[in-house]
């Protein structure tokens, strides 16, 4: 009975493991074959500057020898924040975060409209006792909000480029 069951277990993991053989991640770079030619970033500066040098790090990352397509980059990115929740005396103790940015790609050659599309994303944060912890807390916020949207806008262009 011992070596049936130590014959049936190696040969479980065996086949478990062959079931990962032809995993492909979703982010792959490899599938993303454009450049960045022009760019121009309305609204919020910072949040466009941000969106656009991860797309353009994205960009220049690829092979040089692989044919590419140019598109020209349009982002326009706003930040609202809002008080949402007050406590009696009227102090804010919780804020929300939305950006909203809008990509416009064109394809640089014949000035065609690739993709066009608004991203939004929220999020909320409750405020700290100190102001410093509080900023921080926003600061993240805002970051993983763009990261957000930054993995949205890949799985767009990806789709949008193939």
């Amino acid at each position: 009975m011992k070596k049936i069951t130590y014959l049936f277990f190696p040969f479980i993991l065996l086949i478990l493991a062959s079931g990962c053989v032809g995993y492909k991640p979703i982010f792959n770079s490899e599938n993303l074959k454009f450049n960045i030619a022009e760019y121009t970033i309305v609204g919020d500066k910072m949040l466009g500057n941000k969106i656009y040098s991860q797309l353009n790090n994205l960009s220049k990352s690829q092979k040089s020898n692989v044919v590419k397509k140019s598109i020209i980059l349009k982002i326009n990115s706003t930040k609202t924040k809002n008080a949402v929740v007050k406590d009696s005396t009227g102090k804010v103790s919780e804020y929300k975060i939305i950006l909203k940015i809008n990509i416009e790609a064109l394809d640089y050659l014949t000035n065609s409209l690739i993709f066009k599309q608004t991203f939004t994303n929220s999020t909320t944060y409750k405020t700290q006792n100190q102001f410093s912890e509080t900023l921080k807390l926003e600061h993240q916020s805002i970051n993983d909000l763009i990261t957000k949207t930054y993995r949205d806008i890949l799985l767009k262009i990806s789709g949008s480029l193939t």
